[in-house]
């Protein structure tokens, strides 16, 4: 628990950035009867108002400083330039403690946050969706050794809807703006208005990461929380996966049919990806998916055609002419040996052409479905929390020689399944696998 007074419940109202203080939500529990939901209270400015962002290494000492003298958890949140930028990289970091209020911090002109990261080691951070957040906290050498995630808590404790906004409104009775959500926080400088949003992502983090723990210890589920904190703890570090042949990726790569075609689409992909990283711009910036996947179809030999294919009218785009018409000729003159090929999938297939390649399987699937279901309704979360449907395919598809409770239970450890998830699953699924005798 924080001893930041939370701000549900307060004898004396907290002061906002213009001195004012914030008005007092309604305490649901002191209504008659089945009582009407009151209106959140918008909370439109950080308590201590809006802290200018820390550029310096001066200035990250000072808050070094800060950060160690408060107490107990830590709210963290980060904001990426997602949909302008090539990378996932921070552009601003936000913080908050209890006894040393809300600091922004500018990560582009420091080294790194290694000494905040020390001077935190023993914290618990507070985040909300930390797996969006915590390899661009990494990358500045800010790793949690302990976390407590609002979303995947609201999640397991079966919270039909898990937005920061939504479960700060329906718990703390305060409403905040998301309006900045998708910004381009690589801009600098960033507006006021900017900030104050950013900060007041922090403002109540701890205050509903107290909530969230009380309900899940209600419900008996503060275990099954710590395993999943623990996981994410554990892949802060992890490098992102490679995924083999990004280009197949490219939105609506289903319409183009042959080899030859959808060599266009790899050339013309790796083509924007690097411009895109030359520029540090989403790829999608530089050029659409619809235009890669038309010119593929399309072909076109000049610059005339290649101007006349929707999505490729743009300025910006027109000066790269010469660059996407050179991936075309090179995709024209690759011999047949060099076209793409149908990788094998590594795992089962997709669960609608079961039916056709297995239908002992895909029967196989849909029993295993059924008992993920049904247990994920009776202790109140959603399917894909108890168990990634992902694990649940994989044991349909390719079930254990000698299917048992230990047997099922080694083998969805194996893909990475918690011991909580198990120990719910693992009797009821390996009654479901095994395939029902053939009638003679």
């Amino acid at each position: 628990m924080t001893d930041e007074a939370p701000l549900r419940r307060r004898d004396l109202p907290e002061h906002a950035g213009d001195g004012r203080p914030h008005a007092e939500p309604p305490d649901p529990t002191s209504g008659g009867p089945d009582p009407e939901p009151a209106a959140a209270i918008p909370l439109t400015a950080p308590r201590e108002g809006t802290p200018r962002p820390v550029e310096t290494e001066t200035e990250l000492a000072e808050v070094v400083a800060r950060m160690a003298a408060g107490s107990g958890p830590i709210a963290v949140d980060a904001e990426r330039a997602s949909g302008y930028r090539y990378t996932q990289r921070a552009y601003l970091v936000q913080l908050r403690r209890a006894g040393a209020g809300t600091v922004l911090i500018d990560p582009l002109p420091l080294a790194d946050l290694r000494t905040l990261d020390e001077a935190l080691a023993e914290a618990e951070w507070v985040l909300h969706a930390a797996s969006q957040d915590l390899a661009c906290l990494a990358e500045l050498g800010m790793r949690p050794r302990r976390l407590f995630d609002t979303e995947l808590a609201a999640r397991l404790a079966g919270f039909e809807r898990v937005g920061l906004a939504a479960l700060t409104e329906q718990l703390l009775g305060y409403s905040l703006e998301k309006h900045h959500s998708a910004a381009d926080w690589s801009t600098r400088p960033l507006p006021e208005s900017w900030l104050t949003y950013a900060a007041l992502d922090v403002e109540l983090l701890t205050d509903l990461r107290d909530h969230l723990a009380a309900e899940l210890d209600r419900q008996g589920k503060t275990g099954w929380a710590a395993e999943e904190f623990a996981a994410l703890v554990a892949s802060a570090d992890r490098p992102p996966k490679v995924r083999p042949d990004p280009w197949r990726r490219t939105s609506g790569i289903h319409r183009v049919r042959g080899a030859r075609a959808q060599s266009r689409v790899r050339a013309l992909w790796f083509a924007r990806d690097g411009v895109a990283a030359r520029r540090d711009s989403a790829p999608g910036r530089v050029l659409p998916d619809s235009a890669i996947v038309a010119a593929a179809e399309q072909d076109p030999k000049d610059e005339r055609a290649l101007l006349g294919i929707p999505g490729f009218g743009g300025r910006s785009v027109r000066r790269l002419a010469r660059v996407w018409l050179d991936a075309l000729d090179e995709a024209r003159a690759l011999p047949d040996d060099a076209l793409p090929i149908n990788q094998p999938v590594d795992g089962p297939p997709p669960p609608h052409r079961w039916a056709e390649r297995d239908p002992v399987a895909a029967a196989r699937l849909a029993r295993c479905r059924q008992v993920v279901i049904a247990t994920a309704e009776g202790n109140r979360l959603p399917p894909e929390n108890l168990i990634s449907p992902d694990f649940v395919r994989r044991l349909a598809w390719s079930p254990p020689d000698e299917v048992s409770t230990q047997t099922v239970a080694d083998t969805l450890r194996g893909f990475g399944a918690r011991n909580w998830q198990l120990t719910l699953l693992a009797d009821q699924l390996a009654e479901a696998l095994p395939d029902p005798a053939p009638t003679v």
